[in-house]
């Protein structure tokens, strides 16, 4: 395959400033049905209804579901879901599930830059993502260090595919608790963007990660956006 320029500048939103506008609309109502579905999901873990009371819940919801079925499928991407595809932090990422608003299943974790080559991250994960007791489940940690350095990647100017990922686990990352990534590029090398970062619990270091992302060239991206149209169109069929 010969090697093509990066894909090129998106003109949207950062993830941060996405993140801080106001919804409107649908859209902000199917963020407002994520965040409550957030809830339903981290309540359900621990809790210890009756079973009166989950049937009618469980009855429900899939009701819900059949009747959402029903609308046409969101075809169109807003940004890319994940950060380090997208071509640039500029992007939007409301799909994504480890920051998107509008997934019940992200955290969601809030990332920024916060210098030329760096950024920061900040999360909280509630009882859903559970693995060792009282902490964050280690598949979890490694989902998060995966997309926020993927993001700060993507400042070098050639964002790309996560092709090797290194997470050191120092301790254990506890729930409900306010968490920080600080995150930067460490280098880059013809196609290879390199970057590191470490996991705070406040003063306490949790993990540390270092990654090696490859440059994503036209040719394959557009090959991937086909694929991802035949199988939408097999969905409809």
């Amino acid at each position: 395959m010969t090697e093509e320029a990066p894909i090129s500048r998106l003109e949207m939103f950062t993830h941060w400033q996405a993140a801080q506008t106001p919804a409107t609309g649908a859209w902000a109502q199917k963020r407002r049905l994520a965040s409550a579905m957030r809830l339903v999901i981290g309540r359900l873990v621990e809790s210890n209804a009756p079973e009166d009371e989950l049937r009618t819940a469980a009855d429900a919801l899939e009701r819900y579901a059949e009747r959402l079925a029903t609308h046409p499928r969101l075809r169109r991407l807003e940004g890319f879901a994940e950060t380090a595809t997208a071509g640039d932090v500029a992007a939007f990422f409301d799909q994504s599930p480890v920051i998107g608003l509008s997934n019940p299943l992200a955290p969601p974790i809030s990332v920024r830059r916060s210098g030329e080559l760096s950024a920061e991250a900040h999360a909280r994960f509630g009882a859903a993502y559970e693995g060792p007791p009282g902490c964050v489940h280690g598949g979890w940690v490694a989902a998060a260090f995966d997309e926020v350095l993927g993001f700060v990647q993507s400042l070098a100017g050639s964002p790309g595919f996560t092709g090797t990922l290194t997470v050191r686990y120092r301790n254990p990352t506890p729930l409900h608790t306010d968490l920080r990534f600080e995150v930067h590029v460490t280098g880059t090398e013809r196609r290879k963007t390199f970057a590191a970062g470490k996991l705070f619990a406040g003063d306490l270091l949790t993990a540390e990660a270092e990654a090696i992302f490859v440059s994503a060239d036209r040719e394959r991206f557009q090959a991937l956006i086909a694929q991802r149209e035949q199988l939408e169109k097999k969905r409809s069929e």
